[in-house]
């Protein structure tokens, strides 16, 4: 069992603005760069302006001239759940603004390939439409996009992945992570630069007096932010205060009831109270169910839940959807443990001896869920992992998952640069990428990758560490110090739930399910007793017989029969 050296934050700084809080949360706050309660208020009043977007203003014209001319608009979205949101965001909002003619296609990943690509194209081209509109792709697809504009097929590109060094020749690209753009946010996800689009659009049609002359009546767009919650939390964007905004105003509408037949029946299927949500019950409730149609089948059936307009309509697609998760977690299990039973006993527990990059292929293995099996790897070794499975006789289709330190896209673009023949294509993000490459050149790919890499980590080390906010004092580790914390989300990517560690000696302690580890705690300064689990615990840990611990956890509520408990929620642990 590999255990991370507990690295607790310092606070340098506590700005003045702060002091409202209490000193725990003043350090909590501090160390997540925040300098003023004024950055705390999620407002929509508080987004960036989607003026700053390079290209905004002829993605609305085009938008307008798709409504006055009764255009047919065919959407092409992606098969993750940021793809989903932003689909159905599209198809929902559009009409709602005056569009008549539109329908959408996601490119189910085994048959087409992601985005845009000619296949798809020819597909769409049967339909005569007079425009395609990408949400969360497009960036990369220059032929895609050349074969529309030859077929007489407009092109507005909507994307936030990280372009290549040349952009395609659509008509409209919108994307903050375009060159030159001023944007301030690059961390919008697919469904944000949608939810832009939408914004600029309304305001446009009002300024001209549109909606008025066409006798639509205007939108709230307020109304479809759970779907831009939904979509922003489960694509692992780093939540800046922008992306925040979005998220809180999401979650917000959620709790009070104001959401999607679909969500509602997510949340439910994964036995979560709407009432009650968090931004993790997005992620790790609603976003693997909704993911789980596009790993394994077609991402229409996640999208046809969410346009669902009843319970009635949405709750046997969020059951099938379930089911599908049911299925996609026991295949993930299989190709994890496939996976782990490559690695020795020694690389696992010893840092001389772990590799630098790891790369695993199996022709057996789904293509679907290798980007899971990449991110379960990497959790446990904490290196870059990509994971390839079978696409066709001679190519391979990899998912790849990278650590803090080395940019997993620049990392694939530089081997691209150097032999522009091995990877047949690429694309993604610093932290996830995909590609696709010859079987015969795994080997030399996998030696590629390494020496890659190394270069981006040069004289540093992997940073083997788990970050904790410290050690929680005996008044401060109560059931209000959590409810403080979660007040002040929403908590995720690059503004992580503050985790907490400390010496307990352990009271009560028994197996859940034969992989989850549950323990009553006492503090050791004030005596106290408090409740703890540690999901999916290691075989080595559920195996001893634990006396004095050492942990890292987070604070959680339990709710049972109506009462609220503190309980401990457990990332790491050790027997002293």
């Amino acid at each position: 069992m590999f255990l991370k050296d507990i690295v607790r934050r310092k606070v340098e700084h506590i700005p003045d603005d702060l002091k409202e809080y209490s000193p725990l949360l003043q350090r909590v706050l501090a160390a997540r760069g925040i300098e003023g309660v004024c950055e705390l208020d999620y407002s929509l009043n508080n987004l960036y302006d989607y003026r700053l977007l390079s290209n905004i203003d002829l993605a609305v014209e085009a938008l307008i001239s798709m409504i006055e001319s009764n255009a047919k608009v065919t959407i092409v979205g992606d098969f993750d759940a940021d793809g989903a949101t932003s689909t159905a965001l599209l198809m929902l909002a559009l009409p709602a603004m005056g569009l008549k003619h539109l329908n959408y296609v996601v490119p189910n990943r085994f048959d087409y390939g992601y985005g845009l690509s000619e296949k798809i194209v020819a597909e769409i081209s049967n339909e005569k439409p007079d425009w395609i509109i990408t949400v969360d792709n497009g960036i990369s697809n220059h032929a895609g996009v050349a074969l529309a504009k030859k077929l007489g097929i407009k092109v507005l590109i909507t994307d936030h992945h990280l372009p290549g060094d040349t952009i395609p020749d659509a008509e409209v690209v919108l994307n903050p992570n375009l060159p030159g753009d001023q944007f301030p946010s690059k961390a919008l996800a697919g469904v944000g630069v949608a939810f832009y689009l939408l914004i600029a659009l309304r305001s446009s049609l009002r300024e001209r007096n549109l909606f008025r002359a066409w006798e639509v009546t205007e939108p709230n767009l307020a109304e479809w932010l759970d779907i831009v919650a939904l979509g922003t939390v489960a694509d692992v964007v780093p939540l800046d205060r922008n992306n925040r905004i979005l998220v809180a105003q999401g979650l917000e509408r959620i709790r009070a009831g104001f959401t999607r037949p679909g969500i509602k029946m997510l949340l439910q299927a994964g036995k979560r109270d709407f009432r009650k949500v968090q931004a993790a019950d997005l992620g790790f409730a609603v976003g693997p169910r909704l993911n789980a149609a596009g790993r394994l089948e077609d991402m229409a059936l996640g999208i046809e839940c969410l346009l669902a307009n009843t319970e009635a309509e949405a709750a046997p697609m969020a059951f099938e959807l379930d089911s599908l998760n049911q299925y996609r977690r026991e295949i993930e299990q299989e190709m994890v443990a496939d996976a782990m039973s490559r690695i020795s006993m020694s690389e696992l527990s010893s840092r001389a001896e772990r590799p630098n990059t790891l790369c695993f292929y199996d022709d057996s293995w789904h293509q679907g869920v290798v980007g899971l099996v990449a991110s379960r790897i990497k959790e446990k070794l904490n290196r870059p992992v990509i994971a390839f499975a079978k696409e066709s006789d001679t190519e391979i289709k990899g998912s790849g998952r990278s650590v803090p330190g080395v940019h997993m896209r620049d990392v694939l673009a530089n081997i691209a640069s150097k032999r522009p023949d091995l990877l047949s294509k690429f694309g993604g993000h610093a932290m996830a990428a995909g590609l696709s490459l010859k079987l015969e050149s795994l080997t030399e790919f996998r030696k590629m990758f390494e020496t890659e890499v190394m270069q981006w980590i040069g004289n540093r080390s992997f940073d083997d560490n788990i970050v904790s906010d410290g050690e929680l004092q005996p008044t401060e580790l109560n059931l209000e110090t959590a409810r403080h914390i979660k007040q002040l989300g929403p908590w995720g990517q690059a503004f992580p739930e503050p985790m907490f560690d400390g010496i307990f000696e352990v009271i009560q302690q028994r197996i859940l399910v034969e992989k989850h580890l549950k323990l009553v705690l006492k503090d050791l300064t004030s005596g106290n007793l408090v409740d703890a689990i540690q999901f999916f615990s290691s075989e080595e840990i559920l195996g001893q017989a634990l006396k004095q611990v050492e942990i890292v956890y987070n604070l959680d509520i339990n709710e049972f029969r109506g009462e609220s408990s503190l309980q401990l929620i457990i990332e790491q642990i050790r027997q002293i």
